[in-house]
């Protein structure tokens, strides 16, 4: 008899949301999409960095950036103190350069603007997970132009060839899968290349090094 393959278990998704009617909305929407599973709902960051110290950590954290009390930002930071290796995507209202540029900084996976539609959202936690920087076409437009504007003197992070190569196409937009057919290196070569320009970098995230390195121009 044919054994059946294992059941992959799902995307744990928390959302982090003061507003009740757009929070009930997306956690029936994420609930209803297979592969997915929003397993907490909180209205401010408070609560769910409680949860946090005491649950299993989610795979991502869905957040909005005007949440009450402790703001979206603020409580990106300790997220990635307390849980590094969940990816956070902004889900908000606001798109002024300000708060995109330090939610980007604090180490958001992604950004969007909460006109996306429902296939954007569960589409941009997919990529989140696979390490992509989903982003609502008109921030990404925008983080584009804003780092454009920024010329400091370029900083010398001891990246060796190899690992420009890979940031390089990371900046492109490539995934790590593509990365490692575009440059013939094993996909296990490209992921320690990442960690190591994560380290170098000093960020967390894929987008913040996609950020460091278009705001300092090293590619």
């Amino acid at each position: 008899m044919k054994k059946s393959a294992p059941e992959v278990p799902p995307v744990t998704v928390w959302l982090v949301e003061d507003y009740a009617p757009f929070r009930n909305t997306v956690s029936r929407l994420l609930n209803s999409t297979p592969g997915l599973a929003c397993t907490h709902i909180f209205a401010t960051g408070e609560d769910a960095l409680r949860s946090l110290a005491t649950q299993p950590k989610p795979a991502v954290i869905l957040l909005d950036v005007g949440l009450p009390g402790m703001n979206g930002i603020e409580f990106l930071a300790k997220v990635r103190e307390a849980a590094p290796d969940t990816r956070a995507v902004i889900l908000t209202a606001f798109e002024d350069e300000e708060k995109i540029f330090r939610a980007i900084c604090t180490g958001a996976s992604g950004y969007l603007l909460k006109t996306a539609t429902s296939e954007e959202i569960t589409g941009a936690i997919a990529e989140a997970v696979a390490g992509g920087a989903p982003m609502t076409p008109s921030i990404a437009r925008r983080v584009l132009d804003m780092f454009s504007r920024m010329a400091p003197a370029k900083t010398d992070y001891g990246l060796n060839e190899r690992e420009k190569m890979v940031l390089e196409r990371m900046v492109s937009g490539l995934t790590k899968k593509e990365i490692a057919a575009v440059l013939d290196m094993n996909f296990h070569t490209v992921d320690a290349a990442l960690r190591s320009i994560y380290s170098k970098l000093e960020v967390n995230t894929r987008t913040g090094a996609v950020a460091k390195a278009l705001k300092e121009k090293l590619v």
